[in-house]
């Protein structure tokens, strides 16, 4: 189980870090999401901040299983935060948020179980 807690983690890992650089290279498509559901631009670097370090906590939790839980929580909470925020503004395309969250869940899941 073990093998597929390392799996979920790096994949979800790999999301964060990707999506963190569109995020600082400003990339277009991720800049018509921020507005439309209301974030500021020039704060984009928070959200990018935010994704590096649940990206890192998950690879480093896979050697300490704390680091990872509580990684996968703040992913979580992100995710849940940007469902919020399209439903805020009833936007209820929330697929993108929507499928890291589920991600994170199933991380934090595998961890607590292979701790």
């Amino acid at each position: 189980m073990f093998i597929t807690t390392v799996v979920v983690s790096a994949l979800l890992s790999a999301l964060l870090f990707v999506s963190a650089g569109g995020k600082l290279a400003r990339q277009e498509m991720q800049l018509v999401t921020m507005r439309r559901v209301g974030f500021p631009e020039d704060k984009l670097w928070l959200l990018a901040a935010a994704e590096i370090a649940g990206g890192v906590g998950l690879v480093v939790g896979l050697s300490w299983w704390p680091i990872g839980v509580a990684a996968a929580i703040g992913v979580i909470a992100y995710f849940l935060g940007a469902i919020a925020s399209h439903l805020r503004v009833h936007d209820r395309n929330v697929t993108a948020p929507a499928v890291p969250l589920l991600f994170a869940v199933v991380a934090l899941a595998l961890r607590l179980l292979t701790s």
